[in-house]
């Protein structure tokens, strides 16, 4: 190892000197990175990576340069390989997971494992130089000649291009796999990452919990689909402060809808933290042994390209290069155009929702009380199509109190608040306090979870505490909410351990802890947030901070989150999201500068849920018998449910809940990292391809395209909530604080959206209270979206103009007895415009 170090900085010192024109036939080197490579009994080894690092040179890794490929005579095997077992010994996932099992399946095949075939190492033993910032290497194989190009890309500096061409000498199945330029030893790893599936700072001996899970690095070099590959980059950051990811051009992956069918679970490319050895070294698998590209006779060729992106930074600043720089993302989010507006989503979600065929609403007798809920025809354990479900408390008292309608101020509202009474466990015991229940079944008339006889703190903290607070900021005189919101706080503390955690969930019947194989890094803690802010007891603000002390070392700084789905055995999902708006609100509650920080940490974490490929272009698709254009149909900026390699993301794709778009903007604000705000934007502008025509609902997952609310009629609440968010952060963010309206809590389960509506805000300096009114207003332009607002005191009403597109804007409005107004808008820009009544 000395005696490589002595020959890198050797060569150093030469080039600095003499300059990269003067550099031997196997150095490549420009003003950010340096790569050399030397002639040993084995072949070309790199024996030195530099990366330019302020004022000085650091080295990346340990230099390697070890080709490999992959060769099997036979397709190798789809079936499972092999058995795992949870960090308590049981069979993993277990046999109840039945949504998991195909995937879980395929994840555990020889060539996920990365156990097929036969792995034929070498270092090349030719070598030519090819340009002045060219290398090629040759080498001869019993299967395959391969020959690899690299080349310094002159428009980033940071990057080296490859282009790998094999030509094979057998029949048989064939992958390459990028050569290792460089391997991390795990005491000098700080972060790895493959974007969608796992991030962290620390390998993880138990491999279910590493890769079901991200919590800790897989030990194991398992390749990854592209799947639920948010960001096609998989990266390993380095202590001293540098980041190697390696890269696919924009098309080598599948694409999700490629002509006029689904495509989602095609899988052209393999990617993995790790090389075949098992060396911590970020790696591409092209094409996948076993998949149809990868059948070859001999004298076919193949050939791919990527890149290697040697950063001076952390995981996030590689990331933003890989989404910026070589996807375009940024062109992903100009192309989108809106033919409705949010607002008009929001007012005829409006009409769906209080039409009690259309919502599904039920309205059933449960001991003494009437209590309404929507029908929920998903999958629920013991279901016989009857069960119920509300969703968006915040939502639905925002809408009726903006709307001022008693179809739903009558109708709704006090049924849905007898709901939320009766699900509360009231009677003395272990469990007194907590949620009986997300899903009430009618016929059998009891509450219900969604995946077995457990209680879940979480579920204490989503279904009692943030649906009756923020039910208390409409109505913050109601007693009986006060008395049932103190009655769950306590619960969550006598269920609050020692360190700050809590459990995962208990079983009903014997009240023993369940589910020990996880820990709950999800934000319990925010239950006692809520408490504190409504009952001002300084015993909850003090749980939410011991809570949220433990999430913050067992979570935030190891990159380990849990999911809420129970059907889906919590993979990780939304609720990553939820714990950078807990964090947020708790540090509006403490000012300290810890929680602030962890906030952020958590969001750019989340960006990761985020799609950033394929590039949205206007290429001709059919849909579903629909003429669409590409971008209409994207992934990029829609968020999975749930992703890794069990999630739902890994079938029907991501989904069209873009709670997270609200925290985005507010984060862009705080951090002015423009890949917020860009998310922010795609996810929510230009989604019309998958908004039902009839109802304004849009479908959930990508796949469904625009069938609507289907099975799901209370995701129309959680609709509305998210876009009100966005749209009110997006006002705030853009006016520079004049438009301003407090928030409240988040919802339960989906994000980190938050309600408003229950107290005036301020317009220009004045208070005024939101409200939604479809006919005081008409916009000509469904890029240009607008929120109401009346003034407290006087007749002023307020018409905030918002312009959602890239580029600038033309606006007719029509008001109530007034002549029309036309208004310029720049691209996202913002008017006030004033009206006297």
């Amino acid at each position: 190892m000395r005696h490589r170090t002595i020959l890198f900085f050797s060569a150093l010192t030469l080039l600095t000197h003499a300059g990269s024109a003067q550099a031997p036939a196997t150095q490549l080197a420009n003003e950010r990175v340096r790569i050399s490579w030397t002639k040993t009994s084995r072949g070309y080894e790199i024996n030195g990576v530099g990366v330019r690092q302020g004022g000085r040179w650091q080295s990346l890794g340990t230099p390697s340069g070890e080709n490999t490929l992959l060769y099997a005579a036979d397709k190798p095997s789809d079936k499972p390989s092999e058995t795992f077992k949870s960090l308590t010994g049981e069979e993993f996932p277990g046999p109840k997971y039945h949504y998991q099992a195909v995937q879980w399946a395929e994840s555990t095949n020889p060539v996920s494992l990365n156990t097929a075939g036969q792995a034929i190492y070498f270092f090349p033993t030719e070598a030519r130089k090819t340009g002045p910032n060219s290398l090629t290497f040759r080498q001869d194989t019993k299967a395959a000649t391969i020959t690899t190009e690299w080349t310094l890309d002159p428009k980033f500096p940071t990057d080296v291009v490859v282009k790998q061409t094999l030509t094979a000498k057998q029949n048989g199945f064939f992958s390459l796999a990028t050569p290792s330029l460089a391997t991390v030893a795990e005491s000098q790893m700080s972060w790895a990452t493959v974007p969608g599936y796992f991030q962290g700072n620390k390998l993880q001996p138990n491999f279910a919990l590493a890769y079901a899970y991200g919590h800790g690095i897989p030990n194991r070099p398992v390749v990854y689909r592209e799947r639920c590959a948010t960001t096609l980059s998989p990266m390993v950051s380095t202590r001293n402060g540098l980041t190697l990811s390696v890269v696919p051009e924009p098309g080598l992956a599948r694409d999700p809808w490629a002509v006029d069918k689904i495509t989602q679970i095609d899988w052209h490319i393999g990617l993995s933290h790790m090389n075949r050895k098992a060396q911590l070294s970020p790696t591409l698998y092209y094409p996948v042994l076993g998949e149809p590209k990868s059948a070859l006779q001999p004298g076919q060729t193949l050939s791919y390209t990527f890149r290697y992106s040697l950063t001076d930074g952390d995981w996030f600043k590689a990331l933003n290069h890989a989404v910026y720089d070589i996807y375009r993302f940024n062109e992903s989010v100009a192309i989108r155009e809106s033919k409705q507006s949010l607002m008009d989503r929001i007012q005829q979600m409006h009409h769906y929702l209080t039409d009690p065929k259309t919502s599904l609403w039920n309205v059933e007798e449960y001991n003494g009380r009437k209590i309404g809920a929507q029908s929920y025809l998903g999958g629920v354990v013991g279901s016989d199509r009857d069960a119920m479900k509300n969703s968006d408390y915040g939502a639905m008292w925002m809408l009726a109190t903006a709307t001022g309608d008693s179809l739903l101020t009558r109708n709704v509202l006090p049924y849905a608040q007898n709901f939320k009474l009766a699900q509360q466990q009231t009677s003395d015991g272990f469990f007194k306090g907590a949620a009986a229940g997300q899903y009430y079944l009618a016929k059998k008339k009891k509450f219900v979870e969604e995946w077995g006889e457990v209680v879940e703190p979480i579920a204490l903290t989503y279904y009692i505490m943030l649906d009756l607070g923020n039910m208390l900021l409409f109505n913050p005189t109601d007693a009986e909410l006060k008395n049932r919101l103190r009655l769950g706080a306590d619960r969550l503390l006598s269920w609050q351990k020692p360190n700050g955690s809590w459990a995962v969930a208990y079983d009903r019947a014997t009240e023993a802890e369940t589910f020990r194989d996880v820990q709950d890094v999800r934000p319990t803690f925010y239950g006692l947030m809520v408490a504190y802010r409504l009952l001002k007891d300084p015993k909850y603000l003090a749980g939410a901070r011991k809570g949220a002390d433990w999430i913050i070392k067992n979570a935030v700084e190891t990159g380990s989150y849990l999911g809420v789905c129970g059907d889906a055995r919590y993979a990780p999902d939304f609720a990553t999201g939820q714990t950078a708006q807990a964090f947020l609100d708790l540090y509006d509650f403490t000012r300290d500068e810890r929680y602030k920080q962890a906030a952020i940490t958590a969001a750019k974490v989340y960006t990761t849920s985020i799609y950033t490929h394929p590039i949205a272009s206007h290429q001709p698709k059919r849909v579903n018998g629909v003429q669409r254009e590409d971008w209409e149909i994207s992934q990029t900026g829609l968020s999975f449910e749930h992703g890794g390699i069990f999630g739902s993301a890994t079938r029907h794709g991501p989904i069209q809940l873009a709670s997270h778009s609200g925290l985005f903007i507010r984060m862009y604000g705080l951090t002015k990292e423009p890949i917020f705000a860009d998310m922010a934007r795609a996810g929510a502008v230009g989604r019309h391809a998958f908004v039902d025509a009839k109802t304004s609902v849009a479908s959930y997952y990508w796949q469904a395209m625009n069938r609507g609310a289907g099975p799901y009629p209370h995701h129309a609440w959680w609709q509305i909530g998210w876009l009100t968010d966005y749209l009110m952060a997006e006002a705030e963010l853009r006016s520079d604080g004049k438009v301003s309206f407090p928030r409240g809590f988040v919802t339960p389960k989906v994000g980190p959206h938050q309600t408003y509506g229950f107290a005036p805000g301020t317009v220009n300096g004045q208070k005024a209270n939101l409200i939604i009114n479809e006919n005081l207003v008409k916009l000509d332009n469904p890029a240009v979206e607008h929120i109401l607002a009346k003034a407290v005191q006087g007749n002023q009403t307020f018409v905030i103009l918002m312009n959602m597109h890239a580029r600038p804007a033309e606006v007719k409005l029509t008001l109530a007895g007034k002549p029309p107004v036309s208004k310029q808008l720049p691209a996202y820009g913002l008017d006030i415009v004033t009206l006297d009544q």
